[in-house]
């Protein structure tokens, strides 16, 4: 891997194409480098998860109106529409729509969280439906896939996208547009212009999962999808793109992130090695945010140790930043707590799916949000007493390359005193011990992908 600096310029300094971003991105695109192995059968494995949580949310409102829009495109020779009889074709852009949104509606496919947060098999439907439309083979297809995961997750390790209130589909639309490029077998220059498009006009707020959450969190990433097939058509006919879309004197860089003053450093493959960062992804056991994956566990093995849930005085989870002001009470969204928010703002309230996933015992992708679960009075009760915190120990691990990944603590007065110890190696491996007490338990578990 080579790490490049990125940095703003004024435009009085002609950058050379070759040191701009959008360039090297693009120069990893249209690299042949072999395929590892293992990489291609993880891209096989994240094809077939997606497939199967885009079926499982078939009939669900927001994918079902977004399949509705994607039917008035018909095309012979097409792409194919999940929910539609294969014998029926329709525009890729549209397809690609319709996929990407019921690929993402239940938070159930794969992720990847560093310096931003991703999921990176966001990047599958628009390929796929390009690939169906115009006649590439699976090997082509596998070479643009692995292109997509590998530039949007070194993205992701390198350039936040959330400290300045931007969607984390900023890094997704150029993945994608790279990945087409590669897929099509473009050249570095046309490449280059339709990652500039895709930069350009892939930056939007994070609204769209602060407060009430709408639907727009699964239509949002079908969207960049959509963008990315417009971007590399355009530049397929030989039309120009902002320039340097990063590193301009009016790039996203520079008013839309760091500013004038930031610089990134954005680790990428050296030409001629493989990319290999889709082993770095991983998916979910839940139909929840990812950093709530631990705590429904940790509930369902806690529940029968706690003999009466209503003996519990308060909860106190320490966590991580990402944790603490996305999904728990640091993100200050009274949403989180309200019974009848949105099922995309529940997915999104670590205090909820802490409090339901201890009431019930269960976490299924449709039961867990149903208004019998999230309005239960015995779980609003609970929800209403968990709390996050920050805790800087667990950030730092979070994080480092080294500690452990997602590390947790939390803390509840209780009525009684209970002990124990043992592991969970499942999803990932935690130690997790319970501190004898009059007054309260302490739990603290650090928890590792392996």
């Amino acid at each position: 891997m080579i790490t490049h600096r990125v940095k703003v310029y004024p435009s009085k300094i002609a950058l050379p194409k070759s040191e701009q971003l959008a360039w090297k991105l693009a120069a990893v695109a249209a690299d042949k480098a072999p395929i590892l192995t293992e990489v291609a059968e993880m891209v096989a494995n994240r094809v077939i998860d997606n497939a199967s949580v885009a079926i499982a949310a078939i009939n669900r409102e927001p994918v079902a109106n977004a399949r509705t829009q994607a039917l008035a495109h018909p095309r012979a020779g097409g792409a194919t529409v999940f929910g539609v009889g294969s014998e029926q074709r329709f525009e890729c852009e549209w397809a690609a729509w319709a996929n990407g949104v019921a690929v993402r509606e239940l938070d159930m496919h794969d992720t990847f969280l560093a310096a931003d947060y991703s999921h990176p098999g966001d990047n599958i439907p628009a390929l796929l439906a390009v690939a169906q439309q115009a006649g590439h083979s699976g090997a082509e297809l596998l070479r643009g896939l692995v292109v997509a995961y590998e530039i949007q997750i070194d993205l992701v390790r390198s350039i936040c996208l959330h400290e300045y209130k931007k969607d984390h589909i900023a890094h997704l639309c150029p993945s994608a547009a790279a990945g087409l490029g590669a897929m099509l077998g473009l050249d570095i220059d046309t490449i280059y212009q339709a990652v500039q498009q895709a930069v350009h006009v892939g930056f939007s707020t994070r609204q769209s999962r602060k407060g009430e959450i709408s639907s727009w969190k699964a239509y949002a990433p079908a969207h960049a999808g959509k963008l990315a097939i417009e971007a590399v058509d355009r530049a397929m006919r030989g039309e120009k793109s902002p320039s340097p879309i990063y590193e301009g004197e009016d790039s996203v860089i520079a008013w839309m992130l760091g500013g004038a003053k930031a610089s990134y450093e954005v680790p990428l493959p050296a030409p001629g090695e493989s990319c290999r960062e889709i082993l770095d992804s991983y998916t979910k056991h839940h139909s929840a945010e990812y950093q709530a994956q631990a705590w429904i566990d940790l509930a369902f093995r806690l529940r029968g140790k706690i003999p009466n849930l209503g003996a519990i005085k308060w909860v106190m989870i320490h966590t991580s930043h990402h944790t603490h002001a996305v999904i728990g009470s640091g993100a200050n969204d009274p949403q989180k707590y309200d019974p009848r928010a949105s099922r995309e703002t529940l997915d999104h309230s670590l205090m909820f799916i802490f409090a339901a996933a201890l009431h019930t015992g269960f976490w299924h992708h449709v039961k867990s949000y149903a208004p019998e679960v999230a309005q239960h009075p015995q779980v609003v009760e609970l929800w209403n007493k968990i709390k996050t915190v920050e805790d800087p120990e667990w950030t730092r691990r979070y994080h480092s390359s080294i500690q452990p990944r997602r590390p947790l603590a939390a803390a509840w007065k209780l009525s009684s005193t209970m002990v124990a110890n043992w592991w969970m190696k499942s999803p990932w491996r935690m130690r997790i011990r319970w501190a004898r007490s009059r007054l309260c338990a302490r739990i603290t578990f650090a928890s590792s992908r392996r």
